[in-house]
């Protein structure tokens, strides 16, 4: 009798476009027997959802700190509507939805206290310091009590792979992801961020509906709603999913007014919070416990404390810095160097 996960398989066979990756077959770092009622895919998902780090994404910055008030995306937050945006793309376009939603969950799992600005903050200590390859270390080697969580290469390859530069939405700083779900993913976090940053901060009465620049409002919608489904509509109808060398992509004239709107956010939102004092401040708090915890290693839980896999201490202490949620960093320098209130 055939159980659930080759049920399930045969129909990812039937409906999936031939391009699709498959679950069944995937590759593990260390075989094991597969389960009975669930994919790979939806097992990887399960695992990386039911981590402290996957946990932890809800006190995290996505760009206000601390903001006062209860409506402002988190890291949490932004994976959800990640995931979702880039569910629905796959599911128009017949990919593996679960295989999306697995890479999804977990392209965030390495970011760092105090969003981008803490990251930048970690990379001076640590040169080279990059939150998608964070998120990989942080499911291949420090969830699970340091024995990581086995995923899937597809799952550990988009994960890897998703991150951009800031030049286009459809740039990458990294190697280009290796399947059309990956692919997926990483235009579907740009999508996201530059939506819901844009409503974020006009909430935060830094801009208004009116300061938008007018070529995003012809091109995209004068709406949260209506640029979504702008973006998401051109990128279902450009992309190539059937031919060998076919993508993710968009059309031109879309990606074009996307990128005004990444440019204007940079402008008018990014660079001017970067500059803040108050911004500065969660900066040299994350550069103080890096240099502390360098200097007194022992201090450290014991999956950072304890020496694996030939990691420096400074690899170590970067691990522990970058899990810290912007709450417990706070919380933490005050009762190490006892200053002035921070806020």
């Amino acid at each position: 009798m055939q159980s659930v996960r080759e049920l399930l398989e045969q129909l990812e066979d039937r409906n999936l476009t031939p391009r699709a990756t498959r679950s069944a077959g995937s590759v593990r770092v260390r075989p094991e027997a597969p389960c009975e009622i669930r994919t790979d895919f939806q097992r990887d998902r399960d695992r990386i959802i039911h981590t402290k780090s996957f946990r932890r994404l809800m006190h995290k910055t996505q760009v206000f700190i601390a903001p006062q008030g209860d409506h402002y995306r988190t890291r949490l937050t932004h994976t959800l509507e990640v995931t979702q945006i880039a569910r629905t793309i796959g599911r128009a376009l017949r990919l593996n939805e679960d295989l999306i939603e697995a890479i999804g969950m977990g392209h965030d799992l390495g970011h760092t206290p105090f969003g981008h600005a803490g990251e930048r903050a970690l990379a001076e200590m640590l040169p080279g310091f990059r939150h998608n390859e964070q998120s990989l270390r942080v499911v291949e080697y420090l969830e699970n009590d340091g024995q990581g969580l086995n995923l899937t290469e597809p799952v550990r390859s988009g994960i890897l792979r998703h991150s951009k530069g800031r030049s286009s939405i459809m740039k990458s700083h990294t190697h280009e992801p290796e399947s059309l779900e990956a692919e997926v993913l990483k235009l579907s976090d740009g999508i996201a961020y530059m939506n819901h940053d844009l409503d974020d901060a006009i909430r935060a009465g830094i801009i208004s509906e009116s300061h938008v620049p007018l070529d995003v409002q012809e091109g995209l919608g004068t709406r949260h709603s209506q640029r979504i489904n702008t973006l998401v509509t051109d990128v279902i109808t450009q992309s190539d999913v059937t031919s060998e060398n076919g993508h993710i992509r968009m059309s031109d004239d879309i990606r074009e007014v996307a990128d005004v709107l990444r440019d204007f956010l940079y402008d008018t939102v990014y660079d001017p919070i970067n500059q803040l004092p108050a911004t500065h401040q969660k900066l040299d708090i994350v550069r103080t416990h890096f240099s502390y915890f360098v200097e007194h290693p022992q201090l450290m839980p014991p999956l950072y404390a304890v020496a694996r896999n030939n990691d420096s201490v400074e690899r170590r202490v970067a691990d522990y810095v970058a899990s810290m949620t912007d709450r417990f960093a706070i919380d933490l320098y005050q009762s190490l160097h006892n200053p002035l209130e921070v806020s």
